[in-house]
């Protein structure tokens, strides 16, 4: 079985994949964003780095979905490689951060990819406000987060409430952050188990 959770930057997907995986005792697999060599320079020129950094995170995400496929256990996910195609790179091409040819040589390579792939068993989707993004951000503490800007953050929300509204891959579920704080609170954490139970094995 084969769960991803998507969200924007700050959202909390990596502390809910480590619950999840804690309690139904599924195999994590974090995005590891501190192995892209890009990504510091991006933020800091994103004009410069767009193309660069988004092949790299596809690269990368190519290559996590291969082994989840190959390991045969239950696996748990950290951020998807749709969300990079059907949000970041558009998001980016459409600020003028990314020329037209290098995102159409980008979102090329996407699609051959997704030939490849089978979609998640289950699409968890943690939809958030910007000062609650906000907020993760800077309770996070990396530097080069903290230069990204509310506008850019506000593009990247429009495109997730787009996209998670037409995504017909599998099973989808949506928890508004704002409304459940499943971090802190053990209640809320079990409101989750419960729905994402109901989603995969009809209980509830």
């Amino acid at each position: 079985m084969h769960i991803a959770i998507a969200g924007n930057i700050g959202s909390g997907k990596t502390p809910l994949a480590g619950m999840l995986a804690k309690h139904y005792e599924w195999e994590p697999h974090y995005e590891n964003v501190d192995t892209n060599p890009y990504l510091e320079d991006f933020y800091n020129d994103m004009k410069a780095w767009s193309f660069n950094v988004q092949i790299f995170f596809l690269r990368q995400r190519l290559k996590q979905i291969m082994a989840i496929r190959n390991s045969g256990k239950d696996v748990i996910q950290d951020r998807t490689l749709y969300e990079d195609a059907y949000i970041f790179a558009p998001n980016l091409h459409e600020m003028d951060l990314m020329a037209t040819r290098d995102f159409e040589t980008y979102f090329s390579l996407f699609q051959q990819v997704e030939q490849l792939i089978q979609p998640p068993d289950l699409l968890i989707y943690l939809k958030s406000s910007i000062p609650y993004l906000v907020k993760r951000i800077q309770s996070k503490g990396r530097e080069y987060e903290n230069a990204i800007r509310l506008d850019y953050l506000e593009r990247l929300n429009r495109r997730y409430d787009v996209w998670v509204q037409s995504y017909e891959l599998g099973k989808i579920l949506v928890i508004d952050t704002d409304k459940i704080n499943f971090i802190d609170k053990p209640e809320d954490f079990s409101k989750i188990i419960n729905k994402i139970d109901a989603e995969l094995f009809g209980l509830f």
